[in-house]
């Protein structure tokens, strides 16, 4: 599967650390990420991770075109809710596409475990059962 990484900047050591534990989970699978967030990622545990721009810059954006052409399946976006973002608007986008294109998305980290956990026992396979072929 192709899973996408996204942190707010009060978040990304939280990401981090979910990356850490779930290093073996997610090391079966390829993941991609805005700037800030792949490298901190990638450096805290030896993972590849494709980076885009960082989210100021348009990565969010990056992906949320990756995400229209059915080249994303999962997305862990770790949001701040409480601090107000100059690109916000981009992340409704973002997370509006995710719901045309059925695109499982966690923005807090029990949401993150729950989708891990049914990633990793095989639930999440879901474009095999709506195109079986």
């Amino acid at each position: 599967m192709n899973i996408a990484l996204i942190a707010h900047d009060s978040k990304k050591e939280l990401m981090v650390q979910f990356c850490i534990a779930y290093c073996g989970v997610l090391s079966r699978h390829n993941l991609c990420a805005t700037g800030t967030t792949g490298k901190m990622v990638a450096q805290a545990t030896g993972l590849e991770v494709n980076r885009y721009m960082s989210g100021s810059q348009g990565g969010g954006q990056q992906i949320s075109a990756r995400i229209s052409c059915n080249e994303i399946d999962l997305l862990l976006f770790f949001r701040d809710p409480i601090s107000p973002k100059l690109h916000e608007p981009n992340e409704m986008n973002l997370l509006r596409l995710c719901d045309v294109h059925n695109i499982p998305v966690a923005t807090n980290i029990a949401t993150a475990e729950a989708l891990i956990h049914a990633l990793e026992r095989g639930d999440l396979d879901w474009r095999a059962i709506v195109n079986p072929n």
